[in-house]
């Protein structure tokens, strides 16, 4: 296993926002429009209640102590009626507009001070914003992922990492999607040939080893 000790080190946070992951909010204003069965709505919210929002809170805490970026990314387009947004949201009808409720984080899991904030317009966020630019000009080489969906814009975004050169790990409880069947085929997948596949206690560990904690002065 590479070390982590001697490399930059970002998580980066997938689309944990009103939009998509909250109930009762943008996709899910109207759930029976929502094209997510209602099994795969109950699984969804209760993977994101129960353990996924609490994991990434988790490892979001812990890369702040030990002075390591978090990165969030979200979809939000440029204006307002979202004409700059790709075909793909544009056929799909997923807009979240600046300032809009759609556009927000979800509290528990929300940006901290100047913490740095990805805007896309399409399921890839390297292949629709400046984030590579960015990782390298914070000479980050080495990215945890964690958001949702596991099999669209998670997958995406580990895929687009690993062949850009990142050293990429997912953290398998810190993401979820419509069912554990889509979930799980994406993790053997990605295991061992597009990303290191971790629980939240094996990054935390992991950082822990490598990684020393930010001291702050009393």
């Amino acid at each position: 296993m590479e070390s982590l000790a001697s490399r930059g080190t970002a998580l980066l946070c997938i689309d944990m926002q009103y939009l998509d992951a909250a109930d009762g909010y943008g996709v899910f204003a109207d759930p029976e429009a929502s094209g997510v069965p209602r099994t795969g709505r109950r699984y969804y919210f209760t993977s994101l209640r129960e353990w996924v929002l609490p994991n990434v809170r988790i490892l979001q805490d812990t890369f702040r102590t030990h002075g390591l970026e978090v990165i969030h990314c979200r979809i939000q387009a440029l204006t307002q009626n979202g004409r700059d947004r790709g075909t793909g949201h544009k056929r799909l009808g997923l807009l979240a507009a600046p300032g809009s409720k759609e556009s927000e984080f979800l509290e528990e899991v929300a940006p901290v001070g100047d913490e740095i904030i990805i805007n896309k317009t399409a399921s890839g966020v390297f292949c629709s914003t400046n984030l590579n630019y960015v990782l390298q000009n914070l000479g980050i080489s080495a990215l945890y992922v964690t958001g949702v969906y596991t099999n669209e814009c998670v997958e995406t975004t580990v895929r687009d990492a690993c062949d850009l050169g990142y050293f990429v790990t997912m953290v398998e409880d810190a993401c979820t999607t419509q069912t554990p069947d889509l979930h799980e085929a994406t993790i053997k997948t990605l295991r061992d040939r597009y990303a290191r596949i971790v629980s939240t206690e094996e990054a935390v560990e992991d950082i822990g080893k490598r990684v020393k904690p930010l001291l702050v002065d009393a």
